[in-house]
């Protein structure tokens, strides 16, 4: 539902682009599609659904403020530093149902009686969390934008009874006292209902049957069973019913008139109860803006306390957050490789380093030694500074980025017409003319797709065009095979060399996964 319009503006948000997305796995894997091996499969340890839908938003749209993204790290620096407000907010959280779904199912007219007790139920940890966090100025916003929603929470308490049925197709939806009309038609029928109840101790003592016993189902309505062994027992006003194999069924006149009485009392009370049920959901809905206010807040709690839980376990740091065109990371970690890493197994952190005068990377290195890796690193590392989060590493200075192109894999599209090597070029058309001086840009094997000699010749006019044009010369890692491209710079002054090392033990490698500065001189392909 739509609850309120507004606009926005995409410069707002750093621009990713569907292949970007893709290649650097943000929300789920390139091989199955699954949450696990992806960012999000790393970061999300949200326990409410609002909380998780807002996290993976803020991963498709990082922030391009700095202003902002201060707020967020503050939010989540405050969490990190108090273990015990972590705990319990994250109890009282776990207590939250959907908020934003609950009133959805509200406004359309959806929801049931247990969506209304979950509503309640939600709204009973409101005070303790202000309570929490209201001391706490990075969070202080949160706590004093959170509405209680005391009326709807006292009316939601008057009018349903503790444990409602799921469904309005059965009774006792609606508390005793809170309708007039309701308790009146319930009173009329008790006395219908009792004299039901101690049918069968009364038919017990006038029949002398001691196992004679008084039931109910929806096809015979209410009916006296008594086994054949005492059939020659019953009195002359048992009217037989229905014969089962070990047992007689009877009604009596009187039980009859007893069963009209509550049946249509019943069918009265159900009509009413939906009639005030549904009035109940009418003036509720007309409280959805103030809801929905509260789950975003709720939402935003999750999601820092997500953020805080993530870096305290596995190790992060704070990001200092600059407008300069520096980006330098020390000990930097891809944050799913090392968490998929098989036990006893150390991640190797690397250094990065982009100032002034070092803006192109070019990374050579063997198969296998780690060069994707390293490149996706840097650029999940730099997005998750952007959404607000602390990062894997032991020091990270962010100049902001505008926009990240990440031209990884190769793969055709035949169902658009498109081979490898058309998908690679129309990629990487697309990230020169998209890049501004301000992006960062992730080049893995570009050329890769034709011959050696074309594609050398690409590769090299790739670089040499981010270099030299004077709106681009952006941050750029540029991983490759074509180890001629070492000679670049010679040439071009703000390029440098790095290579993943790699050491030879007689007819053995052993990969090293450090970059190093200058060039490799073999794949071992």
């Amino acid at each position: 539902q739509l609850a309120t319009i507004r606009a926005y503006s995409t410069a707002d948000f750093m621009v990713l682009d569907q292949f970007t997305r893709r290649n650097l796995e943000l929300t789920e894997t390139i091989r199955g599609g699954k949450a696990r091996g992806s960012l999000l499969g790393v970061l999300d340890r949200t326990v409410t659904a609002m909380g998780a839908r807002l996290l993976r938003t803020w991963l498709n749209q990082p922030l391009l403020q700095i202003n902002r993204l201060n707020a967020r790290l503050d939010a989540v620096q405050a969490l990190v530093d108090n273990e015990t407000l972590r705990l319990e907010v994250e109890d009282l959280l776990k207590t939250v149902s959907d908020i934003e779904r609950l009133t959805n199912r509200l406004l359309i007219g959806k929801a049931g009686p247990r969506d209304l007790l979950g509503l309640r139920t939600s709204l009973d940890i409101i005070p303790r969390l202000q309570e929490l966090i209201g001391d706490i100025p990075a969070l202080k916003t949160l706590s004093e934008r959170m509405d209680p929603c005391e009326d709807v929470h006292s009316l939601v308490g008057r009018a349903l009874t503790d444990e409602p049925p799921a469904t309005l197709n059965n009774i006792g939806i609606i508390r005793p006292g809170y309708a007039q009309e309701l308790d009146d038609i319930l009173e009329s029928s008790k006395s219908a209902r009792d004299w039901i109840k101690n049918l069968e101790p009364t038919e017990r003592r006038r029949t002398g049957i001691a196992t004679l016993k008084v039931g109910y189902n929806k096809v015979f309505g209410y009916y006296i069973e008594v086994t054949k062994a005492q059939s020659d027992n019953v009195p002359a006003d048992y009217i037989r019913k229905q014969t089962l194999v070990n047992a007689e069924r009877y009604i009596t006149p009187e039980l009859k008139d007893y069963e009209t009485l509550v049946l249509n009392a019943e069918e009265e009370i159900l009509d009413i109860e939906r009639r005030i049920f549904e009035e109940l959901c009418i003036t509720l809905s007309k409280e959805a803006t103030r809801l929905l206010g509260t789950a975003r807040m709720i939402a935003h709690l999750d999601a820092f306390l997500s953020l805080a839980e993530v870096a305290v376990r596995e190790g992060y740091v704070r990001p200092d957050l600059t407008e300069d065109d520096l980006l330098v990371l020390r000990d930097g970690r891809h944050p799913v490789v090392e968490k998929l890493l098989d036990g006893g197994i150390r991640y190797v952190p690397n250094e990065t380093h982009f100032d002034s005068m070092s803006r192109i990377h070019i990374i050579t290195g063997p198969n296998m030694s780690g060069k994707s890796t390293y490149i996706r690193q840097v650029a999940i590392i730099t997005l998750m500074a952007q959404i607000g989060s602390f990062v894997p590493a032991d020091e990270a200075t962010i100049g902001l980025v505008d926009r990240i192109f990440a031209r990884i894999g190769a793969q055709d599209e035949i169902h658009a017409g498109q081979s490898t090597f058309m998908v690679e070029m129309v990629e990487t058309a697309r990230l020169l003319s998209g890049s501004t001086r301000r992006s960062l840009v992730i080049l893995d094997e570009v050329g890769r797709g034709t011959s050696t000699y074309d594609g050398l010749a690409i590769a090299r006019a790739v670089i040499e065009y981010i270099h030299n044009n004077p709106r681009l010369n952006c941050r750029t890692l540029f991983a490759t095979h074509y180890h001629e491209l070492t000679a670049l710079p010679d040439i071009l002054p703000r390029s440098r060399n790095f290579n993943v090392g790699v050491t030879e033990r007689g007819d053995d490698i052993v990969f090293l996964h450090k970059v190093m500065p200058g060039g490799a001189d073999r794949s071992y392909g």
